[in-house]
C-alpha cells in the first residue's frame, strides 16, 4: 500500500498480534483530504504541528494495514501451532522460549538433555513442562532493504544469498515470507514453501527511496503472529542506517516483547565511501536483535553475506525449544526471562523477557 505523503521531500517515510489491544484504522480517503487541506495551509505555523502529527499517524496506520490489520483486539484463545504429531502447544498460560547454546570456544552445542537447562522468570526458577532438542520447523521472514543504495549488483547478490539461505540451508518443512522495505515496508510474499514464489517476488524488487528498518520490523510482526510453525525468526538484510522510520528503536523493542521471534540482522557495511549518516548502525541493530535472542553481524561483501546467512541457518538448525507454565503469562505486564545451562563455560542466547497478553473479561 502506498502511504499518502504531503511533503515530497520528506524522508518518508507480537508472540501474537493480539498484543495490540486497540488499533483504530482511519479511512485513507479522509487522510488524503486532510493532506490537501494541510498543504493549502502550510504557511500557517499553527497548522504545521497538526499536519506533522497527522501525517505520522497516517504512515503508522499504513504499516499496520500492509499486514492486513483492520481492527485488532486482545484475544485469550489458546494458540495451537501445528506442525506434526510432536506439537509443542503455546497456550495462554504457557511461555515458550527458543534457546541457542554455545560452549566456551563459541561452538554450537546440540543434544543437551532437559536436565541440563534451568529457566527463570523474574528471577524465580521455573519447572520446564515441554522440551525438545530436535529441530522444530521455523516460520521465517526475510526483511530485505530495497532502498536506492541497494541498486545494481548489490541487489543481485542479495537475491542470490536469500535464495541459497532459504532453499539450500534450511529445511523443506520451514515456511517463509519476504518483506521489502525502503521508506516504508511492503510484504511481497505471504507465507510460502514454494521456491518459485520467492524467486518471482525477489526478481520484481526495484531499489529506490530511503531506509525504514524499524518500521519494517514492526510491520512484519503481524505476519509472525499468523505463522503455522512453532518457532519464529526474522532476518533483516540492509546496507544502511535507518533514515526514514517513524518508529524509534525503543518502540521496536517494546513491540518485540509481545513476540517470540528471534531477530537477526546482517548489516552490509561496504568499504566504499558513504555519508556518515547513511552507514549501517550495528549498535542500534544490536539493541533490537539482542533482546530477542538473535544477533547482528556486519559484513562487507557478497561472500560475507553468504557466510553470515550460513551461520544463521546453522543456529536455526541447532536450537532448543523450552516451555514452562506461568501464572503471570496473561497479566499484561513485563517479565524477565533467563535461561541457563549449568555447565562450565556454556552460554545461552534466548529472549530476555516478554509482556503477557492480557486475558479479556468473560462475557
Amino acid at each position: 500500500m502506498a502511504v499518502p505523503r504531503c511533503n515530497p521531500r520528506a524522508g518518508g517515510n507480537m508472540l501474537q498480534t493480539s498484543g495490540l489491544t486497540h488499533a483504530r484504522i482511519t479511512r485513507l480517503p479522509a487522510t488524503l483530504r486532510f493532506c490537501q487541506i494541510a498543504q493549502d495551509a502550510r504557511g500557517r505555523g499553527w497548522m504545521r504541528k497538526v499536519y506533522d502529527n497527522r501525517v505520522r499517524a497516517m504512515r503508522l496506520v499504513a504499516i499496520l494495514n500492509l499486514a492486513g490489520l483492520a481492527i485488532v483486539t486482545a484475544s485469550a484463545q489458546t494458540q495451537q501451532i501445528q506442525r506434526s504429531d510432536r506439537v509443542l502447544r503455546s497456550g495462554i498460560d504457557v511461555v515458550a522460549v527458543t534457546a541457542t547454546v554455545f560452549d566456551a570456544e563459541g561452538r554450537l552445542v546440540r543434544d543437551l538433555p532437559r536436565e541440563a537447562f534451568e529457566i527463570f522468570e523474574d528471577g524465580e526458577p521455573q519447572t520446564i513442562t515441554q522440551f525438545t532438542s530436535e529441530r522444530v520447523p521455523v516460520g521465517l521472514g526475510v526483511l530485505l532493504d530495497q532502498s536506492d543504495s541497494m541498486f545494481g549488483q548489490r541487489m543481485v547478490d542479495a537475491r542470490a544469498a536469500v535464495e541459497q539461505f532459504l532453499f539450500e540451508l534450511l529445511s523443506p518443512d520451514d515456511e517463509f515470507f519476504v518483506l521489502a522495505f525502503n521508506h516504508y515496508p511492503h510484504i511481497i510474499t505471504r507465507w510460502t514453501r514454494t521456491p518459485g514464489d520467492i524467486r518471482t517476488a525477489l526478481a520484481e524488487i526495484k531499489p529506490s527511496g530511503g531506509t525504514a528498518i524499524y518500521d519494517a520490523v514492526v510491520g512484519a510482526l503481524p505476519m509472525i503472529g499468523r505463522r503455522t510453525r512453532e518457532r519464529a525468526a526474522l532476518v533483516v538484510i540492509s546496507d544502511g542506517a535507518d533514515t526514514a522510520s517513524d518508529l524509534t528503536v525503543g518502540e521496536v523493542r517494546t513491540s518485540l516483547l509481545r513476540s517470540d521471534a528471534f531477530v537477526y540482522a546482517i548489516a552490509i557495511d561496504s568499504p566504499s565511501r558513504q555519508a556518515i549518516n547513511t552507514r549501517v548502525n550495528p549498535a542500534a541493530l544490536g539493541e533490537i536483535t539482542g533482546q530477542s535472542g538473535g544477533r547482528t553481524e556486519v559484513v562487507q561483501d557478497i561472500d560475507g553475506l553468504r557466510a553470515a546467512t550460513a551461520r544463521i541457518a546453522e543456529e536455526l538448525n541447532s536450537q532448543y525449544v523450552i516451555a514452562y507454565a506461568s501464572p503471570r503469562a496473561t497479566d499484561g505486564k513485563y517479565h524477565s526471562i533467563r535461561v541457563r545451562v549449568a555447565r562450565p563455560g556454556y552460554k545461552v542466547r534466548a529472549r530476555n523477557g516478554y509482556v503477557g497478553v492480557a486475558r479479556p473479561r468473560s462475557e
